[in-house]
């Protein structure tokens, strides 16, 4: 069965009172593969919200089920860390019933609009980020301790480079995308230096103002 017929017989099921609900992610757009979910963003004011996981005809499913206040809640705190996954959910999802008005446009006007530049507090705690990294790889000894912290400069570094470009955040495979989306040459040099991510790390830190250690204070 088509994945949007699926998602509609699943919600009309078992959310019969849903405001409205839409289905999101890659099964709808061209990044489906043959183990795409169905993510399914559900308005159901008589269910106190919660995330579901299950499986329906085959296909793995996901529920985020939302009251008015709880997704008001979710999209703001996302607005504040800069990582707009439900917003991305809603301006780019197919609706399964009712009706969720602007909100879907709304949510890909913000996403349009980007989260705007950095302030002075969040740039230094970003700076305070990488050079504390680089400081622990440069002197790390245990190999297993090593591969750990490469991993989380590596990706700190690309969250940094987009934070600084005024670009959304995300994280798993979206992180990558965001990179290629906003600069394809960045992103194959950050996949090259996965194993060794102190000179990308470096190069970003100091466009961004510099190591910084002493004195910093928040």
């Amino acid at each position: 069965m088509d994945p949007v017929d699926v998602a509609r017989e699943l919600v009309l099921d078992r959310f019969p009172a849903a405001e409205w609900a839409m289905l999101t992610g890659s099964v709808v757009g061209p990044r489906r593969t043959a183990g795409s979910d169905l993510d399914i963003v559900v308005l159901d004011e008589t269910d106190p919200g919660h995330r579901e996981s299950l499986r329906h005809r085959g296909w793995p499913v996901e529920f985020f089920v939302h009251t008015s206040d709880r997704l008001a809640g979710f999209l703001a705190s996302e607005l504040a860390q800069r990582k707009p996954s439900t917003h991305r959910m809603l301006a780019d999802g197919v609706v399964l019933c009712g009706d969720p008005g602007e909100l879907p446009a709304r949510c890909g006007e913000i996403l349009a609009a980007g989260p705007g530049p950095l302030t002075t507090a969040e740039q230094d705690w970003l700076r305070y980020g990488l050079t504390d990294g680089l400081d622990d790889l440069r002197h790390a000894t245990d190999p297993g301790e090593r591969t750990v912290i490469a991993a989380t400069l590596w990706t700190g570094t690309a969250e940094a480079f987009l934070s600084l470009a005024g670009r959304w955040l995300s994280t798993g495979k979206w992180l990558l995308r965001d990179l290629r989306e906003h600069d394809p040459a960045f992103a194959e040099r950050w996949l090259a230096s996965r194993d060794d991510p102190a000179a990308l790390a470096t190069e970003v830190l100091d466009s961004a103002g510099g190591p910084l250690f002493e004195g910093y204070r928040a």
